[in-house]
């Protein structure tokens, strides 16, 4: 896919990333890292957990639906910067063999008000697992520079 632009971007433009599998030692790997809450690193606590089985932390999976969206190419560009993330929710758990995707839809693009060459794009992310269910929604927030000038 080749570099885009905040030229290229319009409201309602969605795009679907690959998928990736949810493996149980990249739960505990990431758990052990970065939330080490017991249900997230042990059998028994896991079962004991409102969750009753093993769950991959949130923070997992919105790091597993970064790295789909990047690797789709759809934000493939030289200097999209994040400025940050609206409406984050995991409304269903992650658990190991899931299979998760990610479905993005452009909600809105702003160009800079300043005369700045770049603007906002404001994408909502949506990953589901293998049966469709939703595991995260978010809006990201994005600068992503103007096509410069021929």
């Amino acid at each position: 896919m080749a570099y885009r632009f905040l030229e290229d971007f319009a409201i309602g433009q969605t795009h679907e990333t690959g998928s990736a599998v949810v493996h149980l030692d990249e739960i505990v790997d990431f758990a052990h890292r970065y939330d080490p809450q017991p249900f997230h690193l042990d059998q028994e606590a896991a079962q004991a957990s409102i969750f009753k089985g093993m769950t991959a932390s949130g923070w997992y999976t919105a790091a597993l639906t970064m790295r789909l969206t990047v690797q789709s190419g759809v934000m493939k560009q030289i200097g999209i910067i994040g400025i940050g993330i609206d409406e984050l929710r995991w409304p269903r758990p992650v658990r190991p063999g899931d299979t998760l995707r990610v479905s993005l839809e452009v909600v809105d693009v702003k160009p800079s008000e300043r005369g700045q060459p770049r603007g906002i794009v404001s994408i909502r992310m949506t990953t589901r697992n293998q049966d469709d269910e939703i595991v995260l929604t978010e809006v990201a927030r994005l600068i992503v520079p103007r096509r410069p000038a021929a």
